[in-house]
């Protein structure tokens, strides 16, 4: 009978909702992630975000549960700090003072980041109230680490939403192709066209990207292999995401190849209103 049918789907719809552990990065990544979260939780997911006690753009929502941690800065600190930041991407110059300029701000960004993570590792009681919540899932931007040390904490799958990785980390960790040939490097102002120079200096561009993602990610390693008690790399946390949600646009980027767990969902990019005539 219609009545009976009604019902059957519904304990369907019920059987296929699940329990999403959110653990975002703030500002414009936030500001992405937020409308996928807020679909989620329409469709009968239940979404819960992890999030430090001292944000930029990460606040409570009717559309999610919010779990807080303490951090040992003040939003004063943040904000100068996301300011220092984000200043030197405006400025122009050679290759080195940009090069010069990134570290150091990488450098800043990334001792928040494994500060406010180290905190949230610390927190015994908040960590067993994640052990005991029965997630189905974490979903999380890589560009931080704090979400894949949990989700390999709680052997959880992990669902990545970025627009990228500094160094190419995400090619190395999907096992994507990237031959300097064809794929221009960050800083290079180079195109998928090249000539033989231009390749060579591309390819000498590699090595300045090591660097950066030694001191930029290395902290997280070592984070991580503490909280785990064994030994992990930064490669071992990422490629351990089982579907990257990749913000990328093939209109306004390279052609590149994707492996079977990559899903391009380009033009979403931030929150955005319809502009007006």
């Amino acid at each position: 009978s219609p009545p009976l049918v009604v019902l059957l789907l519904s304990l369907l719809g019920l059987a296929a909702a699940g329990k999403l552990l959110v653990v975002p990065v703030d500002g414009s990544h936030w500001l992405s992630m937020r409308e996928v979260v807020d679909m989620l939780q329409q469709k009968g997911h239940e979404m819960v975000v992890l999030a430090p006690e001292v944000t930029m753009r990460i606040k409570p929502s009717k559309n999610f549960v919010m779990k807080m941690y303490s951090v040992p800065y003040t939003q004063d600190d943040l904000k100068k700090e996301f300011q220092a930041f984000f200043h030197f991407s405006f400025e122009q110059g050679s290759f080195l003072e940009r090069f010069v300029k990134a570290y150091q701000g990488i450098k800043r960004i990334t001792n928040f980041g494994v500060s406010s993570c180290g905190h949230l590792l610390q927190n015994k009681e908040l960590i067993r109230n994640l052990e005991e919540s029965n997630f189905d899932a974490v979903l999380t931007d890589p560009v931080l680490l704090c979400g894949a040390i949990l989700a390999k904490h709680l052997s959880l799958p992990a669902v990545y939403f970025l627009r990228g990785i500094p160094c190419g980390l995400d090619f190395e960790a999907t096992q994507c192709p990237r031959p300097p040939s064809y794929v221009p490097r960050g800083f290079t102002q180079l195109t998928d066209r090249m000539t033989f120079f231009q390749r060579m200096k591309n390819l000498l561009h590699d090595i300045p990207d090591t660097f950066l993602c030694d001191f930029a990610f290395e902290p997280y390693s070592k984070l991580a292999s503490e909280f785990l008690q064994q030994d992990v790399t930064v490669q071992d946390l990422l490629s351990q995401g089982s579907v990257w949600l990749l913000r990328s646009e093939f209109v306004l980027e390279y052609p590149r190849p994707l492996m079977p767990n990559i899903i391009p969902i380009g033009g979403l990019n931030c929150a955005h209103k319809e502009l007006s005539q």
